[in-house]
């Protein structure tokens, strides 16, 4: 329940004009979340919202740099330069590290709280992380890639 209304209220950010946490309840709530200003709040914090100053000159909820791209990254510059290739198999997936790096790509993927990862293992140049289904492996995979092309 925490993730859906957590990608509701990344949806609400981005679509609708928020100045008020009390905005972002009523709206949760008109939709069917039971939620109070404590828990929007909390939400609000754990997805790194920031208050920014709208064309309108007032002050809205917006969507920081981290979710607009793909997704709540926590891996730096410095780790995914340091991966040289990203395989999956089932729901598992093999990350290559350069030698010795391998704990601190697993650390930042760690860092991601992904619902859709179980969890990792590394060791000196190598992570297995196994995730739910394979199509959970397939997406993180592609992210992984895709960051990979983007540094």
């Amino acid at each position: 329940m925490k993730k859906q209304r957590q990608e509701r209220i990344l949806e609400i950010v981005s679509n609708f004009d928020v100045q008020t946490q009390d905005e972002i309840t009523e709206i949760l709530k008109n939709e069917g979340f039971k939620v109070t200003q404590a828990t929007v709040s909390r939400d609000l914090r754990d997805l790194k919202l920031t208050k920014n100053m709208s064309a309108m000159g007032v002050y809205r909820y917006t969507v920081g740099r981290a979710h607009e791209h793909i997704g709540m990254v926590k891996l730096n510059h410095a780790m995914v330069e340091s991966i040289t290739s990203v395989k999956y198999s089932m729901n598992t997936v093999v990350i290559k590290t350069f030698p010795g790096l391998a704990q601190a790509v697993a650390s930042g993927v760690d860092a991601l709280n992904l619902d859709s990862v179980l969890g990792c293992v590394a060791g000196d140049d190598t992570i297995i992380v196994v995730t739910i289904d394979v199509e959970s492996s397939a997406e993180f995979s592609e992210k992984i890639k895709e960051l990979m092309k983007t540094y």
